[in-house]
Parts: C-alpha cells; structure tokens; sequence
C-alpha cells in the first residue's frame, strides 16, 4: 500500500487529507486548505449576477480573466489574495502543484467558530487542473465532503502504525492485550482489571484480540454522509444527469425534482461492479508494466555489461592512435634536432671563420697604427704601398657577405595537421551490421533543372547501374553569396521546387542519398542564378520543362515566397560545375533597401494550437498556453518591416512578437530559448527576451486596435521594435547574422492580423539619414 500514500495527501499542504472536499473537476482539497487559497472576485462576477444571467455558479473561468498570475519581470505565477490582504508569490508543494502558501494557523485559544468567513464573491482554483469556479452562498459548504477518502486514510494509517497501545494508560502506554468491542477502547492487562472488570454489565462485552479489534473497527459502520443542500437529510437516491447522490427533499423541491433517479444501493452496486471491471483490465496493464520493468531492469544489466566491454575496446583503438601519433611525434621531433643540429654547425662555423677573420684585422689595424707612429719618411714610404693594397683588400673581404648571417634562426618546417585534425573530427562511429552498402552520388538531371522568377527547381535521379536501396535525398543550398550550404529537404522525391530566394543572386545546389547505413557523396554542384524581374510571369528557360513540374513543391522549413519590387528584365540560366567546392560568384545584387516583401504566416510550421484565417494572415490559439508560428519568409540580408495589428486582446496577455530560427520551440514564449529574438508586451509596459534573459523593460502597452511593427535590417545587423508607429525602446538586439523568419506567440485571449509589404518607418529614416 506504500505506492497509494500520494493519492491520499493533498496537494496544498502535502499531508493527509483533513476532512476532504470533493470539488466539481473531482480532485479533492482538505477544508482548511480549501480556504487557504480562496481569491476574491469582482462584484461582477458574484453568484447573484451570474444567476441573473443564467450562468452555472460552478462554470470554470479563464486564469486569465481571473488575474491569477503576477506581472512581475520574474514571470512566476501568484494567486492574489483578498481585497484587503497583498500579493503573496506562489510556492511549490511536496507534490510539485505551484500553489498558494497555507495561511497561518488561528492561535490555539480560538474556537473553530472564530476562523474568518469564507468572503462573499470568493473562487476556488484547483491547484492540480487549474480549473476556477465561484463559490455560492454556501461557501465551501456548497461542496461535499469525501468520506471514502477518510475511510481509506483511517484504515492505512492504522495498518502503518506501531503495536497497538493501551488508550487509558495516563503516562507511558502500554501494549494493548485486548479490545472491548461495545466500549471500542483498548487495554492492558492492569487497565482491564481496574476499568473493565468482568462482572455486573461489563461481563456481558466482548473481549477479542488488539489486531481482531483492529479488523473490527475498520469495519464499523461510517457516519452517513449528509445532503450539502439539506444538512439534516442523508442521501437515499442517486441523480443520474447530476451523476452525484440526492437525499429526499431535493427530489420534492431541488433543483433534481425532474431529473432521473435510482436507488442509491443499486447505483453503489452498479458502480462498484464499474470499478471492479475497470481494475481488471488496469491490473493486465500493470501486470504487463511489472514484466516490462524486469525487462528494462535486465536490459540496464546488459547495458552496463555491454558498455564496460565497449569501453575498454574504444580506449585500446585511441591507445593504438595515440601510440601512432606518438611514434610519427617521434619521428618529426628527429627531423627537428637534425635541423637544429645542421643550423647550429652553420652558424658556430661561420662563428669561428669571422673570429679568426677578425683577429687578422685587428692585428693589420695595430701593426698600421704603430707604422704611422714613425718618423722616418723615407722608412715610412717603402712599406706604405704594401699596407694601403692589405688595407683595401682587408676591407673588400669583409664587405662580400662576410657580416651576413649564413643560417636563419626560423625553423622553414610547417606541420600540416589539418588533414589529420579534419579526420580526428569526422572520428565517429560506424554501423557494425551493415545490410547494405552507402548509395552512390545521385546524378543531377539538368533538363528538369531551371529557375522561374526567385523560384529554383532541381531534379535528380540514381545512377542507371545503381542497385543499392535508397530511403531519401538531402538537398542543399548555399545563401546566395558563397557562404555555407543549409538543408533544404529531406524527403524520398526526386523533385523539389524552392521558393523564397533573393531575386539577382547565384547559388549552388547540391544533393546527397542517404538509406540505414549511411550517407552518399555529394552530386556535382549546380549553379543558378535567380531572375532579376517580378512582373513577367513567362520567362526563357534554358530548356523545355513539362509545365506540370510547378505544381511539384516540396518546401523546406525555411522555404518561403518571397515577392520583391520589379527592377530589371528577367533572365534565368544554370552552370554545373565538377569542382566540390565551387568558386564564390560575384554578381551586381540590387539594392535590398529598395526590396518589399509580401508573406503571411505558415500553417505548416505552427504549432497545432494555433488557428489561422484571412487567408493565413490572421491567427489566434485555441489554447491558454503561449504557442508560435512563424512567417512563410526567410531573411538572411537587406532591410524589411512588418506590422501586426491587434485584434483582440482580453485578460491582459503577454504576446511576443520578432524574428526566430526555423527549429524555434513552438510550446514556449518566444524568446525563451536561444532560437528567438522577441518583445514581450502586455497593456501597460514591453521587455525585451532571448534564450530567457529579460531585458530593458519600456513603459507602453499594447490595447485592442494597437499596432506592433518589426524592423529587422540585416544591413546594419540590428532589430527594432515600434507600437503606433514610434520606436519602442532602444535597439533590441545586434549583431544578428543569419536566416531569420517572422515569429508570433500568443494564447487564446489574443488576435493578430499581419500587414507586410510596407515601407521603412519614418522613426527609422531619420535616424538613418542623422548617422
């Protein structure tokens, strides 16, 4: 029974349940925690006013519309308390429900009587669904009491206590050697004596042993529980539309009078044999986990098993690795010292062949010096010849590279450890089991393969002698200016038709095979270059392509279409090229300054909650959660602004609006993770968020009718955020690279509509134009 203790302790205060209410979205609270988390409503919401307007007074409410969670920067949630008591933050129980911490407990010297009232117009929210629901007059009276729950707490709490004790011993109790059934008391052997003598009445008691007793007062009758809407009538029947038990006077002149009844008996029957079925059918399943779990329990056996062998065997191939690379280490350190050995020789002779050179100098310097010295001319002139040509000769010998070093002290060997370091990189694991050998490079069909405005479709094929099973292709695109290549489908066609692309601009192609053993090589790289006009709908392709291939679109997660304003004629061409790692093409891109994007939001991308109309223009949730959707658009250069226009926005919401990757968390805020870059915004204030990090809050919310803009120019690398059409805060973020895509969260209280095609902000130009 150890596993059942959770079921039975409540999920306010973590203990056992004390006089359990049963709630209408049937989880259970105990009274006093009940109370605890009560929140006062407006008046308008009272039980009178929702009684006038034929609203059930246990209709469930949005949390939002409650106001349940704070709007403080930290973004936990708080139930409010009372009009007169502050703001507490929630905390977490035992059972891991975010609740609102107990009150404190009445001074002991008080009466039960003397706790507070519960306040008039009070709502209860469920701490485990988060279901809200407004008490009536009756207050928490309203709600019946669950005197199964106490039953099932009274017998495990007895099976879990200790040897049974004596209940009139007054200091130390001792073990209890009997139990009176008609007193319902245990005794000791000297208690029994002096209290429960047997003679006179008390001879005529039935005396059994204290765990006999015990079975006994576990099955003593309950108290009958009580009607909530009469408390001195019991209940006799069971309502089967209410599906709750009814006593007598709510049949005559309830709400139940003309609703269907049955016996309480054959309804308590009926639905123990419900039960009992029902557990039938949990205990296979539980059975089948019992055996699943022994399983797993051997499987980690065998992991661990498998893993300590596998272990041992990749530490001896890197050992084997390293000892290689030690010994080629050996091997270049040789070479070293025989460079530096040879260097050294080089040098330490030109040392000594200057040494001596420089001696002879110094030595014809003082002998001349000491010639001059003399006064006899004509001694003087016989010699003077002779040591003016060593002199001059002397001097030329030191002037033919003689002061010019013969050896370098820089070592000219350069280690070239990028191809070893590439395939330490690419060191993986390989499938042991093959059963089938890699696909060979798929061939590009340059037929099929043609581009249509800023649209480019490719086609591929398997070599002809090629016999290997393939499951699928990946094909990749550079960004149109040499820079890295990106998936853009992964899928079993052979055709593929991708939107989206910057209008005048050159980009290579590539696909690849992949099946369960591994993946090809990469096809010839394609090359091709965009249209540079929007206008003509016909355009020259380079060969003839069937006109049913443009209904083929196999779209990317970032694949888009992307309309531009017209500039130039068009003209559409394609080269391959043999070469692995193509040329970067230089081509004359126009100004994407003077580029307008039309889009709307992307169905296929969303989150399931979100729900789209207006031509995927408008979206809203269907759920209280925050979800997002991005924009069919990718954005990887130039300048570009959109508007959202609110057009609905209830309870206070916290909506995000920005950009994102494509692999964006879609059941989150935006902005919560390192995919997105967002304002957050509610009616009265804006922060800015990404990889959850809240950043420069700004005074100015967002109503009904209110306009949100997004200015993202990847000229300048920066993102900018405006409500009304004034810039809201400073610049949010910098240093943005890469492709980005229009990104929105929003729950359910929330409906955008989004405008694009428009022109820059006048807040923005000016600022432009001041740098």
């Amino acid at each position: 029974m150890d596993e059942m203790e959770e079921e039975l302790k409540c999920p306010v205060c973590g203990s056992f349940y004390r006089e359990p209410l049963i709630l209408p979205c049937s989880h259970n609270l105990c009274q006093a925690c009940a109370r605890n988390i009560l929140v006062q409503t407006p008046e308008a919401e009272s039980p009178q006013s929702r009684r006038a307007s034929g609203v059930s007074d246990y209709d469930y409410l949005d949390l939002d519309k409650m106001s349940l969670y704070s709007e403080a920067d930290s973004g936990y949630g708080s139930y409010g308390g009372f009009a007169s008591a502050p703001t507490t933050p929630c905390q977490k129980s035992p059972n891991g429900v975010r609740v609102f911490p107990p009150a404190a407990p009445p001074p002991p010297h008080l009466p039960p009587a003397a706790l507070a009232p519960v306040p008039r117009n009070a709502c209860l929210t469920c701490p485990q669904c988060h279901r809200s629901l407004i008490l009536d007059e009756r207050g928490l009276r309203g709600f019946p009491k669950n005197r199964v729950l106490e039953g099932v707490i009274d017998r495990y709490q007895q099976s879990k206590a200790a040897a049974l004790r004596c209940q009139l011993c007054e200091k130390a109790p001792k073990e209890a050697t009997v139990m009176c059934e008609q007193c319902d008391v245990f005794y000791c052997e000297p208690c029994r004596l002096r209290c429960h003598p047997p003679r006179g009445p008390l001879a005529k008691h039935r005396l059994v042993p204290p765990a006999q007793g015990r079975v006994s007062r576990r099955l003593s009758p309950r108290k009958i529980s009580t009607c909530t809407d009469h408390e001195l009538e019991n209940h006799s029947m069971y309502c089967v539309q209410c599906k709750m038990p009814v006593c007598y006077q709510c049949l005559e002149e309830g709400k139940h009078s003309s609703h269907e009844v049955k016996a309480l008996g054959a309804m308590w029957k009926l639905h123990k044999s419900q039960l009992s079925q029902a557990l039938n059918g949990l205990s296979d399943r539980a059975k089948e986990a019992k055996e699943f779990l022994v399983q797993l329990r051997n499987m980690v056996q065998q992991i661990q098993e498998n893993s300590v062998e596998f272990e041992a065997c990749l530490v001896a191939q890197c050992d084997a690795l390293i000892d290689a690379l030690n010994r080629r280490k050996a091997q270049l350190l040789s070479r070293v010292n025989k460079e530096h050995e040879h260097k050294l020789k080089v040098v330490r002779d030109q040392i000594s062949h200057c040494t001596v050179k420089l001696r002879q100098t110094t030595g014809l310097m003082e002998y001349c010096l000491e010639v001059i010295k003399e006064n006899d001319p004509s001694g003087f002139l016989q010699i003077s010849d002779a040591l003016i040509r060593r002199v001059h000769l002397t001097e030329d010998q030191w002037g033919k590279g003689t002061l010019t070093p013969r050896m370098t002290t820089d070592f000219d060997l350069n280690l070239d450890s990028a191809p070893l370091l590439q395939s330490i990189h690419q060191l993986d694991f390989v499938q042991m089991k093959a059963s089938s050998p890699v696909p060979a490079p798929p061939i590009l069909q340059l037929e099929e393969c043609c581009t249509h405005n800023n649209s480019a479709t490719l086609s591929w094929k398997q070599p002809p002698l090629s016999t290997v099973q393939v499951e699928g292709y990946i094909l990749e695109l550079d960004d149109g200016n040499g820079g890295q290549f990106r998936e853009v489908y992964v899928g079993k066609e052979t055709m593929c038709t991708v939107d989206g692309l910057h209008f005048n601009s050159t980009y290579s192609a590539r696909v690849k095979a992949f099946n369960k053993t591994g993946v090809s090589q990469y096809s010839k790289t394609l090359v091709l270059q965009t249209s540079e006009d929007t206008e003509s709908e016909e355009q020259t392709l380079p060969f003839p392509v069937p006109l049913e291939r443009f209904q083929l679109r196999r779209m990317s997660p970032f694949s888009s279409t992307l309309n531009l304003q017209p500039s130039f004629s068009g003209r559409s061409y394609f080269e391959l090229r043999s070469s692995s790692h193509p040329l970067s093409l230089h081509s004359s891109l126009q100004s994407l300054n003077s580029a307008v994007a039309w889009f709307s939001f992307d169905p296929g991308s969303a989150h399931s909650d979100i729900l789209f109309s207006n031509d995927n223009l408008t979206v809203t949730c269907n759920s209280y959660d925050d979800r997002v959707v991005l924009g069919k658009t990718g954005f990887s250069k130039g300048l570009h602004y959109w508007e959202l226009s609110i057009d609905r926005y209830d309870n206070h919401p916290d909506p995000a609006f920005g950009v994102a990757r494509v692999d964006v968390l879609k059941d989150v805020m935006l902005g919560k993770d390192d995919k997105a870059w967002a304002m957050y915004v509610d009616n009265n204030r804006s922060w800015f968020m990404h990889n959850n990090s809240h950043t420069n809050r700004t005074e100015g919310g967002i109503t009904k009718g209110a306009t949100v803009g997004v200015l993202l120019d990847l000229t300048r690398r920066t993102l900018t955020f405006s409500i009304n059409e004034d810039q809201q805060g400073p610049v949010a973020f910098e240093n943005m690279e890469g492709l980005f895509f229009p990104a929105v969260s929003l729950n359910r209280n929330v409906q955008v509509t989004l405008h694009t095609g428009l022109p820059v902000p006048e807040f923005y130009t000016s600022r432009a134009s001041m740098q």
